[in-house]
């Protein structure tokens, strides 16, 4: 009996230690860029779906795949929810867990959202830490057992859109040096998105745009996150879906960025699908929509 005990207290502990280790925060104590003290708290809604707004201090939480099925590859995944909140287990933490079923390590960001009482220069604060989590996952590598140049990235709606920045604005300064860690490079190898906002022109979703950046801006700053328009030919390889029907983020988001990146030469895959809405997430319970996860990974594959 007492040896069941320890065992079970070993188990325990065993099991605390790894928890604790899966779930990073993304800047040293202290050292978060744009930050300020207030009285604004984290909050987590449950309901169908895990919500979590006004995030303080982001993190990733590391999901891995046993090592003797792990490729090596590893997707950092972005959340949506309009910039407004996250829909951290339908976007993120779910995709973790399928992509880990195909050997692939997924991990999830805790992005700050746009606050004007807890940021400074909201605008720049989620690309901030999208560009963090790619040096640290990259800079963790060996730790997380994947290869450094097998670094992808993966956004719904308008995590598909902060993915798109990222992708775009990887090699641009928009924080100062923290750590050795931002030394890193910010690119991604290859870039995944889900029914994406892409553009803040006329086919951009409104509530995104304006949590972002706010209503009646410059041309200047329209264009800066209108992701079509900053595409280069060192933008990642991309695979993007939607359904024709999105009536919340038109269909046209992707296609923009499809015709973007074609004219740049960049590798592009595009999966259309006439029915789904938005926000349909792995699309399980859809007949026609449940394997465009699968497409996804045979894509990623195609690229080793």
């Amino acid at each position: 009996m007492m040896k069941n005990r320890q065992l079970l207290l070993m188990l325990v502990l065993v099991n605390g230690i790894f928890a604790q280790d899966t779930i990073m925060p993304l800047w040293p104590k202290n050292k978060i860029p744009n930050h300020v003290k207030s009285t604004e708290k984290e909050i987590h809604e449950q309901n169908g779906i895990l919500r979590i707004s006004k995030v303080q201090e982001p993190t990733i939480d590391v999901y891995l795949p046993s090592k003797q099925n792990a490729t090596g590859e590893a997707v950092i995944i972005f959340p949506g929810g309009g910039y407004g909140i996250l829909a951290y287990d339908w976007e993120g933490t779910d995709i973790a867990k399928f992509l880990n079923s195909k050997g692939i390590a997924g991990i999830v960001v805790k992005y700050r959202l746009p606050s004007d009482v807890s940021q400074t220069n909201k605008k720049y604060v989620p690309l901030i830490d999208a560009q963090r989590a790619i040096r640290l996952v990259r800079n963790k590598a060996d730790k997380f057992n994947i290869k450094s140049d097998k670094i992808g990235i993966i956004g719904f709606s308008a995590g598909g859109h902060l993915a798109s920045t990222l992708g775009t604005h990887f090699n641009e300064k928009v924080y100062e040096l923290v750590d050795t860690v931002d030394n890193e490079s910010a690119r991604p190898d290859f870039m995944a998105l889900g029914y994406p906002v892409i553009s803040f022109g006329p086919d951009t979703h409104s509530g995104s745009k304006k949590n972002l950046i706010g209503e009646n801006v410059s041309l200047e700053l329209d264009d800066y996150f209108s992701n079509e328009k900053q595409v280069t030919a060192q933008t990642p390889p991309t695979f993007l879906v939607h359904a024709t029907d999105d009536t919340v983020v038109p269909v046209e988001n992707s296609l923009l960025f499809y015709k973007a990146l074609k004219e740049k030469g960049v590798s592009a895959t595009m999966h259309i699908y006439p029915k789904g809405g938005h926000g349909f997430g792995l699309g399980l319970h859809d007949e026609h929509l449940k394997n465009w996860g699968d497409r996804m990974v045979d894509w990623i594959i195609s690229l080793r």
